[in-house]
């Protein structure tokens, strides 16, 4: 397969945004609030073929002290052939220029995927410091 993808700044739409999610399997986010967080990320880029997404990562947080890498994700066919590795690059090299000294750089990986972003410095939380997350339910929206 030849990949001739290019690596774009831009943020997706939400329903291109939603497509990516729904291919990797991940829940569904209702377009009004996918467009409301894609828009205040501080860094998004995309994998295009042919004006098609194939790929994508952001960066969220506050600009300073915290940063989280989220939404890394490939679309399934494209999986295995180094885009998520150039979208993590480009992700990293925009840290490096943005982020301070002793910033806290943060993601959440998906299961299985610990290994990817051990690459790129990244270290599981020991036991003793866990994470928790909560995915808050809202009457009226899905």
């Amino acid at each position: 397969m030849n990949l001739e993808y290019t690596l774009v700044e831009r943020i997706p739409t939400a329903k291109e945004y939603q497509e990516l999610r729904e291919a990797v399997g991940w829940a569904k986010i209702d377009l009004e609030t996918a467009e409301i967080g894609l828009q205040k990320a501080l860094f998004t880029i995309c994998a295009d073929i042919k004006n098609k997404i194939i790929g994508y990562g952001r960066v969220i947080g506050d600009g300073a002290i915290y940063f989280y890498i989220q939404d890394v994700i490939v679309l399934p066919e494209y999986q295995g052939k180094g885009i998520g590795k150039r979208i993590m690059n480009v992700i990293m090299d925009y840290l490096k220029n943005h982020a301070y000294h002793n910033s806290f750089i943060g993601l959440m990986a998906a299961e299985g995927v610990s290994k990817f972003y051990e690459k790129f410095d990244f270290a599981e939380r020991p036991l003793n410091r866990p994470g928790m997350f909560i995915y808050w339910k809202k009457k009226g929206k899905n």
